[in-house]
């Protein structure tokens, strides 16, 4: 008895079966219409009872395809996968629900250090573009696939920090204005927002643009309570209002420039004995399921990921169709402002 691995069944051994020639089999098995019906189900009833599949990877890239889109998440070096932004996951989740019901596969990798930098996935034929997603703190990696930019590649980047590429973004300062005008109509009359300006994080920029207009409009002065880099989003909240309670400054809500600052700011009042929502109104931005559970429940403000999905896959798929588009935000309030 032969004891060696069985050997997989070709298109030849599907056309002998079914008695046509192999370019036959080629043809009726990638639906060419010069096929007769008849011979076409006689082709397949031979490959099913081979158990022969069409190398479907191949067949793409004779039509010029890979049928593949890479993703990119870049992270934090050191960042396991405990400690990377949520966010992050809920939008690969939706890029890899857009590109399937494209018909697309999805190549995923994390990067973090310089040394395992790579994007060059369309050259290579492994797919047939990019989206590269993930927290801006990590600038070497941005200089790195900002570079990839152009010469035909087909790149997509959500919350880039370089406004010439092919973005994706939340309606930031759209988010801005909401804040505002939950706030005041919950009975804050001092909203501050928290968060670092002039940073790799523009989207954060673009939070503190719609917050300070809406506050304008409303006859009052903008506040900003800054961050500095700490090891995580919630630590940089955490410190940033302990200095507000600590200056004793004349607050009483804080708009936080995403969710895991609110948390660590909501983890600093109480450490303050400063109730919220009572004392201080806390919200932020993500709607990350910790904020859901939080106490009291985080309000936030929600962009779409799976709209934020589609974009990025149009924008890729589509020649820049979808590129530089904003996806719609909404409020989520819950108790972390219910005076």
């Amino acid at each position: 008895m032969n004891g060696g691995p069985k050997r997989r069944p070709t298109s030849f051994d599907v056309a002998e079966r079914a008695g046509v020639s192999q370019p036959t089999v080629s043809r009726a098995l990638s639906g060419s219409p010069a096929i007769a019906e008849a011979t076409r189900r006689k082709v397949i009833e031979a490959a099913e009872a081979l158990g022969y599949f069409v190398d479907e990877r191949a067949a793409r890239l004779r039509r010029g395809s890979t049928g593949t889109l890479a993703v990119v998440v870049i992270c934090r070096e050191g960042d396991n996968a405990a400690s990377i932004n949520p966010f992050a996951y809920a939008l690969l989740g939706s890029v890899c629900v857009a590109a399937s019901e494209r018909g697309f596969e999805t190549l995923v990798s994390f990067q973090a250090r310089p040394e395992d930098f790579f994007g060059h996935y369309q050259e290579q034929g492994r797919a047939d573009g990019l989206v590269v997603i993930g927290t801006t703190t990590n600038a070497p990696a941005w200089e790195h696939f900002r570079a990839l930019d152009g010469d035909g590649r087909k790149v997509a980047y959500w919350g880039s920090p370089f406004d010439e590429l092919d973005w994706v973004r939340s309606d930031n300062r759209a988010a801005g204005r909401l804040a505002v005008e939950h706030l005041l109509a919950a009975g804050y009359r001092r909203p501050c927002f928290l968060g670092a300006l002039n940073t790799p994080q523009v989207q954060f920029t673009e939070r503190y643009e719609g917050y300070a207009e809406a506050m304008r409009a409303a006859g009052l002065a903008p506040c900003l309570a800054p961050t500095v880099n700490a090891p995580t989003r919630e630590e940089e909240g955490r410190r940033a209002a302990r200095r507000l309670i600590e200056r004793g400054e004349d607050i009483d809500a804080v708009f936080a420039a995403c969710d895991a600052m609110a948390l660590g700011a909501i983890e600093a009042f109480a450490a303050a004995d400063i109730a919220v929502p009572q004392g201080v109104g806390v919200m932020g931005f993500d709607d990350l399921v910790a904020g859901r559970f939080s106490r009291p429940p985080l309000t936030t403000i929600a962009p779409d990921p799976a709209e934020a999905g589609v974009a990025l896959v149009e924008a890729v798929l589509d020649d820049g169709e979808a590129a530089r588009r904003r996806v719609p935000v909404k409020l989520i309030a819950r108790g972390s402002t219910a005076r």
